[in-house]
């Protein structure tokens, strides 16, 4: 029997794609999506973790999926992915740019590569994976939701320590996401994103190792905690459901109040 919640936040018969899909954010995001009903495609620059994540999945909501090891930083994978899931499942209605990398050194110390690196996931990979996908969005005239993976450091400088190419990068994304949501809306495809504030995942192993550090967080975050994967996945089911029919354009925070300061 079909529910009002179920016709609001129910994605069954959708296909979703989610980059960085083995761990973290992506890996939470994956899970919500697949209890919802979609069939999952988990993507990883880690063949092997996207296969183990997609195992997990299937061994907690049942079979389904495909799993790929992709470089977001290289078109040609992208490409490449893109026309494989839709060869073999027929469509994607949502994707999820999860995929991310952070290179944490003062100004002075980023060198191009470095810059580089950090830009092209982060920036264009996120862009090459929303260009492929919408395409065939596009052409199959349904729409669909594209949900990116921002950060409080797109709309802060930080200060507990050096990130410029981390927070260019992702407060880049913040204003693609605006451009592709009005490009793209004729369309029905909505674009939006997720600032979430520190979140317990291996990204920030390094950071949660230095206790002092950690201390410093928690005190300049209003709830006084860090993050779960799963309290910013809920936010990306959300914006990627049917619930959010009217909403494009947004960056929804997922701070603890960080940004309301």
């Amino acid at each position: 029997m079909t529910t009002a919640l179920d016709e609001l936040f129910g994605l069954k018969g959708k296909v979703a794609v989610v980059t960085g899909g083995a761990s973290g954010i992506g890996l939470a995001s994956a899970e919500l999506f697949a209890a919802a009903g979609a069939t999952v495609v988990v993507v990883d620059r880690d063949a092997a973790a996207a296969e183990q994540a997609l195992a997990k999945i299937g061994g907690r909501f049942g079979p389904g999926g495909l799993a790929f090891g992709t470089d977001v930083a290289k078109e040609s994978e992208i490409e490449a992915t893109t026309a494989a899931v839709e060869k073999s499942l027929g469509r994607i209605d949502i994707l999820v740019n999860s995929a991310g990398t952070a290179i944490r050194r003062p100004a002075t110390e980023v060198s191009v590569e470095d810059w580089d690196k950090v830009m092209n996931v982060n920036t264009t990979g996120t862009f090459l994976f929303s260009r492929a996908v919408a395409r065939g969005m596009i052409a199959r005239g349904e729409g669909g939701s594209i949900v990116q993976i921002s950060s409080i450091m797109g709309f802060s400088g930080g200060g507990l320590y050096p990130n410029i190419s981390y927070q260019t990068s992702k407060g880049a994304v913040v204003n693609m996401t605006r451009a592709l949501a009005v490009e793209w809306a004729p369309h029905r495809i909505r674009v939006n994103a997720v600032g979430p504030t520190y979140v317990k995942t291996p990204f920030i192993a390094g950071l949660v190792a230095q206790p002092e550090l950690v201390q410093r967080i928690e005190a300049m975050t209003p709830l006084r905690r860090i993050a779960e994967p799963v309290e910013i996945a809920s936010a990306v089911l959300y914006l990627a459901s049917p619930a959010a029919s009217m909403v494009t354009g947004h960056t929804l925070m997922v701070d603890g109040g960080f940004m309301a300061q």
